[in-house]
């Protein structure tokens, strides 16, 4: 990649509806170059899909959680049950396994106290080789992702 990949991927970042032409102008590249190396960060995997980011609240999620996880130990099997269970469940938004004090950090967005609490009880407690979670309710958000800084 060079200096071009990384204006094209930044530039799609911000808006990936910009049009071809947009694009090239932006750049600074002719409509075929810009389009050829389009599809080429898209084939090499650089561009994974194109999404709209939908405003949280706006679609009635109120609230964001984070939640810490500790499991019963770091056996493979209890690590693999744990993490089957957290890809069934939409509702569960990044699962990170980290080191420090707990094995993994969730984020969840949740319509309100009362779905989340729900989801606790029903479904997160449930998950049988997890033995401790910290839950952190975020009162507000100072910087959302808005892409990776590339330049």
């Amino acid at each position: 990649m060079d200096h071009l990949d990384m204006k094209i991927l930044s530039a799609l970042q911000r808006d990936g509806q910009t049009s071809m032409a947009r694009l090239s102008e932006q750049v600074g590249l002719s409509l075929s170059a810009c389009h050829r190396r389009v599809k080429l960060l898209e084939s090499s995997g650089k561009i994974a899909n194109y999404t709209a980011r939908l405003s949280r609240k706006a679609v009635g999620l109120e609230i964001q959680i984070f939640i810490e996880v500790k499991l019963a130990s770091q056996r493979k099997e209890h690590i693999t049950a744990f993490e089957k269970a957290i890809r069934h469940m939409p509702e569960v938004l990044e699962c990170h396994m980290i080191s420090g004090e707990f094995d993994y950090l969730i984020r969840l967005a949740a319509r309100n106290t009362e779905a989340y609490e729900r989801l606790y009880r029903d479904r997160l407690s449930e998950i049988p080789s997890v033995t401790q979670m910290k839950t952190l309710l975020s009162l507000s958000t100072v910087k959302e992702f808005q892409g990776y800084h590339l330049e």
